[in-house]
């Protein structure tokens, strides 16, 4: 299942398999695919990241996000929508700050080159078995 950010992007999780000396290796790894304005975004180099079809994108659930953060639904759309806007803004100016999400990782832009990079915790909860695999993956 994928989450839809309106105006930042999607992140989801896929399924990828890798063919090692020995063993083929199927593994969840989180992937983010940029979904912003591209004014915000010129002269800046992203990978593009390819969800596969098959994958069920939702919408960021607001209600579920209020509930972690005891705010209004309301207020935490407000919230998200802004905090967009501004990094959207800090982008289209040049001024390249991380953006962290909690327990997930920091897109950031270093050397005009924006990409999402994932805490370890992220990658490692999604997949305890072929670890190792998923974090050169990712």
């Amino acid at each position: 299942q994928g989450v839809l950010v309106p105006g930042l992007g999607t992140f989801a999780v896929v399924h990828e398999q890798v063919n090692g000396t020995e063993e083929v290796y199927v593994v969840r790894r989180p992937v983010f695919q940029l979904d912003m304005d591209m004014s915000c975004l010129r002269e800046l180099v992203f990978p593009t990241v390819m969800i596969p079809g098959d994958i069920k994108i939702m919408p960021l659930d607001y209600w579920w996000l209020s509930q972690t953060k005891s705010l209004p639904p309301d207020v935490m759309r407000g919230c998200v929508e802004e905090t967009i806007l501004l990094y959207s803004f800090q982008l289209r100016h040049r001024q390249h700050l991380a953006f962290a999400f909690e327990n997930i990782g920091i897109l950031s832009c270093q050397d005009n080159v924006l990409c999402m990079q994932f805490h370890r915790s992220c990658i490692v909860g999604l997949e305890s078995q072929d670890t190792w695999v998923a974090l050169l993956l990712t």
